[in-house]
């Protein structure tokens, strides 16, 4: 018995176009990068958190001058110091009462010394706006990061790529003096720069940099020695380009997203590393505030006014903890191997 042929039907045949048909959009490593991180809402949140501290740190040179936050009235200072967060509302905490040291019940001190203005973060010591002293210390603290950073990038990207472009014994010597700088604790050169410069936002910055290079550095020699091998840099030296053009035009851009991670986790580094300077005295010169500056002046008041370092231990916390999970979330999308699909 013959078979009917039209009981049987070829698989795929139905349309051909079909077959052709990409299931994904072509992209590029930063669209793909990005649609990956896009996916960690953390990191997400973060980068967005990021972006407002860094546009209100701007802004608020306008609003806020370093001079208004560190003006008081010498005359009326038992008026004004020490004054309870007040936001106009009935929250506790932050509704203008507090406990004062040796009372049984809470107290009014606005009410009390007839203070007619309202301090949402309430007052230090000697009765300065403590709101406008952690937006200047906010400040404070992320210049010195950042320019720290830019110095770190800068040096560490050039020695790496030097380093492990050209190889050999040049290679050697200069790992070993990333190994001897490596032994020198930071504390130490940063006392000795402090000796020669003074305490100050230009010493903090100059003993950060001064050490803070070396891992990056690590990271790039190490890219560095994978990717002079690959096939497109070899092409490149065959075409007689320079070794300069190879490194800006192919070395760097391959390796930019671990150095974009590595800046990610710097800046937390350097902001509570200055906050450890200022918290010994060897940060930025009284009375110019920064948070670490705070956090220290504060700590003898803690028991009676915890506020005054529970405000800038917060605001430090989050955007420290913010550029940790921007990085991660970077470091995650800048590796293929951690897609999910």
């Amino acid at each position: 018995m013959a078979a009917n042929t039209e009981d049987f039907v070829i698989v795929g045949a139905q349309n051909s176009d079909a077959n052709e048909h990409i299931s994904k959009p072509a992209l590029s490593f930063w669209q793909d990068a990005w649609r990956r991180l896009k996916l960690n809402k953390l990191a997400v949140i973060s980068m967005w958190f990021l972006v407002f501290i860094l546009g209100f740190a701007i802004i608020s040179n306008v609003f806020v001058k370093q001079n208004d936050a560190n003006s008081f009235d010498s005359d009326n200072v038992g008026k004004y110091k020490n004054l309870p967060p007040k936001s106009g509302l009935p929250i506790p905490g932050w509704n203008g009462t507090i406990k004062e040291p040796g009372a049984t019940e809470s107290t009014n001190p606005y009410t009390d010394n007839n203070v007619k203005k309202n301090y949402l973060f309430g007052t230090d010591t000697i009765g300065r706006s403590l709101g406008k002293r952690v937006i200047v210390g906010l400040r404070i603290s992320l210049l010195v990061a950042i320019s720290a950073t830019l110095i770190d990038l800068l040096i560490g990207v050039s020695y790496g790529v030097f380093s492990g472009w050209k190889g050999g014994t040049i290679d050697v010597i200069m790992q070993r003096i990333i190994e001897i700088m490596s032994s020198v604790p930071n504390l130490i050169v940063v006392t000795m720069i402090g000796l020669l410069l003074g305490s100050g936002v230009t010493s903090i910055i100059i003993a950060i940099a001064l050490t803070g290079w070396l891992s990056m550095a690590r990271q790039v020699r190490n890219m560095t020695l994978s990717l002079k091998e690959r096939d497109y840099v070899l092409a490149a030296k065959a075409l007689g380009e320079s070794s300069t053009k190879i490194a800006i035009k192919h070395l760097i851009p391959n390796m930019a997203g671990t150095i974009i991670v590595q800046i990610m986790m710097t800046v937390p580094n350097a902001i509570m590393f200055e906050a450890v300077l200022s918290a010994i005295n060897l940060g930025v010169k009284p009375p110019t505030a920064s948070l670490g500056s705070l956090i220290s002046d504060a700590q003898s008041m803690l028991q009676f006014y915890p506020y005054q370092i529970l405000i800038p231990s917060a605001v430090l916390v989050l955007i420290s903890l913010a550029f940790i999970l921007l990085g991660d979330g970077l470091r995650d999308a800048f590796d293929p191997r951690a897609s999910e699909d």
